[in-house]
């Protein structure tokens, strides 16, 4: 066990913390675990500290930042071993609720009907319910307009889900629209019949 007071103790303090955590944990949350405030400076350098001496173990966990803070996540090469343990499986969205959450994601703040001339359909109030529902997306004002239409944009939920800090990590757009080409061609196979076997 560290000594208390040390730096060590700190990170070890921060460690406990992080992997009790339900939620990402931000530096100014983590400074209120201890008794004399160690400062932003510190706690930071400890939690950069505690990444690189998990990363070097190779280990299945990771600590990473996030927009909302600091936790420890599953390594994503690990992710599929958890997966069979889930009881239910994770939701499955549409390319419409998809194409409507990139464009919010780019193009942010926008109205409806900013993503109805961006996507050339109507976009259907429940993809906007749907998106809001998972805590992607919230309203956060109206444009100064005739009916004054409600702007949408993303919230720290969506980074944090996504594992990014911030929304200038988002990958480039034409990454985002060849994975919905490969999307679209695994869901076209999946569908299509079996050819019979030969003998």
């Amino acid at each position: 066990m560290a000594e208390a007071g040390t730096p060590l103790h700190f990170q070890r303090i921060l460690e406990a913390a992080l992997l009790a955590a339900p939620v990402p944990l931000p530096v100014t949350q983590l400074r209120r675990l201890f008794d004399e405030d160690p400062g932003p400076d510190l706690v930071r350098r400890l939690l950069d500290e505690l990444r690189a001496e998990w990363q070097t173990a190779g280990r299945g966990v990771e600590l990473v930042q996030l927009a909302s803070g600091w936790r420890f996540q599953t390594r994503p090469e690990y992710q599929v071993y958890l997966d069979r343990l889930k009881e239910e499986r994770s939701p499955r969205y549409s390319r419409a609720v998809m194409e409507t959450l990139a464009i919010i994601a780019y193009r942010q703040p926008v109205t409806r009907g900013d993503i109805e001339d961006i996507r050339g359909v109507a976009v259907s109030p429940n993809i906007l319910k749907t998106l809001e529902a998972r805590g992607w997306i919230d309203v956060v004002g109206h444009r100064d307009t005739p009916g004054r239409p409600a702007l949408f944009a993303t919230t720290r939920r969506f980074l944090d889900d996504m594992g990014l800090r911030s929304l200038t990590e988002l990958p480039a757009l034409t990454e985002i629209e060849r994975i919905m080409d490969l999307v679209d061609t695994t869901q076209i196979e999946a569908s299509a019949p079996s050819a019979p076997e030969q003998e």
